[in-house]
C-alpha cells in the first residue's frame, strides 16, 4: 500500500513539473518580445533606440526587449539578424540601413520595423513609400538637404563644400546624390572624402579641411559615430560644420544643426510597432516620415560662430530650438 501511494506521489509530482513547464513554455510563447539593433552607438541611435522602448511602454504594452548593437560590422548585423530569427521575436526592429537589410534578408515570416534609414526604397527594402512591403515598413530620416545647404551659404558664405560619406552604406551613397543636386543648384563647388570606417575619420577631415569653406554632415551613421575626431579637425581650423543631426552636437561644435528629434522618431517607430501589435499588417502601413515641426529641431552654435568669424541673423536666432553658448546649451 505505501509504494501505491508513493508511485502516485511521485506521478503527482512528474505530472505537476510537466504542467509548470508547459506553462513557462505557453507563457514565453505568448509574451511580446521586441529585438531592437542598431548598425552602431551613437547619441542619435540611442536616443531612437529609447524613444521605441518608451512609446510602447506609454501604451501600455508589457514587452521585453532585446537590444542589440553591431558595432558598425555588418556581419555581426547579420549574426543579430539570425539571433531574432531563432529566438522568434515577435517584432525585429533595424535602427539605420544596414541593420534594417540585414533583418529584411534574413527574416521574412516575423514582422520588420525599420527606423532612420534615408531611402528605403534604394536600399531594397520596400518599393514604394506608399505602403510596406510584405512583413517590411518603418520610418524615413530623409533630411531636407537642399535648404540646409542654401541656409549653410547664407549664413556662412560657403562656396566650396566639404563631405565626407561612407561608400559601404546605401543610406550615405543615396544622400551623396542628394548633396550633389544641391549644391550644383546653389553653385556650391563640392569637395567629397568616402571613408570606409569610422577610424578613417579623423584622416579624411585632414585630407579636406583646408580646401572647404566648410563640412556638411548628412545622417551617416559611420561619421556620426566618430564625430568628436571631425570636430576637433574642423574647429581647430575655425572651418563650419553643419549637422543634419542636432542630437550629436548637443555638447557644441557645429556652427548649424538642423534635423528631426531622434528622440520622437523613436516615439513614431514605436507607434508602428503598436499598430502591429494591434493586428496592422507592415504591408499595409506606409513609410512614415516626420513632417511636423515639432518634430524637428534647429541649433546654433554662438561659441562657433564667434571663432569663425560668422555672425548668425537674429531672425534665425528666433527660430531656434536651442542655442550653445559659452559651453552650455540653452534650450528656448
Amino acid at each position: 500500500m505505501k509504494r501505491v501511494v508513493v508511485l502516485c506521489m511521485l506521478c503527482l509530482v512528474g505530472f505537476s513539473a510537466l504542467f509548470a513547464e508547459g506553462q513557462r513554455q505557453t507563457q514565453k510563447a505568448q509574451q511580446i518580445r521586441i529585438g531592437i539593433a542598431k548598425i552602431v552607438q551613437h547619441e542619435a541611435l540611442d536616443a531612437c533606440e529609447q524613444g521605441i522602448q518608451d512609446e510602447l511602454k506609454n501604451r501600455g504594452v508589457n514587452a521585453v526587449f532585446d537590444l542589440q548593437n553591431a558595432n558598425g560590422d555588418v556581419n555581426t548585423a547579420a549574426q543579430i539578424a539570425n539571433k531574432f530569427k531563432s529566438d522568434r521575436v515577435t517584432v525585429a526592429v533595424g535602427i539605420a540601413t544596414p541593420i534594417a537589410v540585414a533583418l529584411a534578408n534574413t527574416i521574412q515570416d516575423i514582422p520588420i520595423v525599420f527606423s532612420t534609414v534615408t531611402d528605403p526604397v534604394a536600399a531594397g527594402l520596400v518599393t514604394s513609400l506608399e505602403r510596406g512591403q510584405g512583413n517590411v515598413t518603418g520610418l524615413s530620416d530623409a533630411v531636407p538637404t537642399g535648404d540646409h545647404i542654401a541656409l549653410f551659404k547664407e549664413i556662412a558664405g560657403i562656396k566650396t563644400l566639404g563631405y565626407i560619406y561612407t561608400s559601404s552604406e546605401a543610406n550615405s551613397i543615396a544622400s551623396l546624390q542628394l548633396v550633389e543636386e544641391a549644391c550644383k543648384s546653389q553653385g556650391i563647388a563640392l569637395i567629397t572624402q568616402a571613408i570606409s570606417l569610422s577610424s578613417e575619420l579623423r584622416q579624411a577631415c585632414e585630407a579636406l579641411v583646408n580646401r572647404v569653406d566648410g563640412v556638411y554632415l548628412t545622417t551617416d551613421n559611420t561619421v556620426y559615430s566618430a564625430l568628436p575626431a571631425l570636430l576637433q579637425v574642423f574647429n581647430a581650423a575655425r572651418k563650419p560644420v553643419f549637422s543634419s543631426d542636432v542630437t550629436s552636437v548637443y555638447s557644441g561644435g557645429a556652427l548649424i544643426a538642423s534635423g528631426f528629434n531622434y528622440y520622437k522618431a523613436g516615439l513614431a517607430t514605436g507607434a508602428i510597432i503598436a499598430d502591429i501589435l494591434a493586428g496592422k499588417k507592415p504591408a499595409e502601413i506606409p513609410v512614415k516620415f516626420l513632417t511636423d515641426p515639432s518634430e524637428s529641431d534647429l541649433l546654433f552654435d554662438l561659441d562657433a560662430a564667434e571663432r569663425c568669424g560668422i555672425t548668425i541673423p537674429q531672425r534665425y536666432l528666433d527660430q531656434a530650438t536651442y542655442l550653445f553658448k559659452g559651453g552650455q546649451l540653452i534650450t528656448k
